[in-house]
């Protein structure tokens, strides 16, 4: 998947995995691994040790695990829709909804 048409602070939606159906904005994106990071989704428990000098109060702990790029789509006026890209003739780039052709002006 080269060049990832997914970037932070887009909404997407998971379209598989045991979260599918959630909406969430994006927190963070991986372009090596292929993997984004979607709030309140994926959520895994971590253990933690109390840390006194941090203020960790220790005990367990909820957080987001990544997610393939493959499993989310992006959010466009309500739906998911596919990305495609538009280049005008000053050659800037911008992305496209596939469902309607609207553009998308997201972040």
């Amino acid at each position: 998947m080269p060049g990832t048409k997914i970037r932070k602070n887009d909404i997407v939606e998971v379209i598989a995995g045991r979260d599918r159906g959630k909406q969430g904005r994006v927190l963070q994106v991986d372009r090596k691994k292929n993997r984004i990071l979607v709030e309140h989704v994926m959520m895994a428990k971590k253990h933690v040790r109390p840390n006194p000098a941090k203020q960790i109060k220790g005990g367990i702990a909820e957080r987001e695990a990544s997610i393939h790029l493959s499993n989310v789509m992006l959010v466009a006026a309500g739906k998911a829709v596919r990305i495609g890209a538009r280049i005008d003739a000053e050659g800037d780039r911008t992305r496209i909804g596939r469902r309607a052709g609207q553009e998308i002006d997201l972040g």
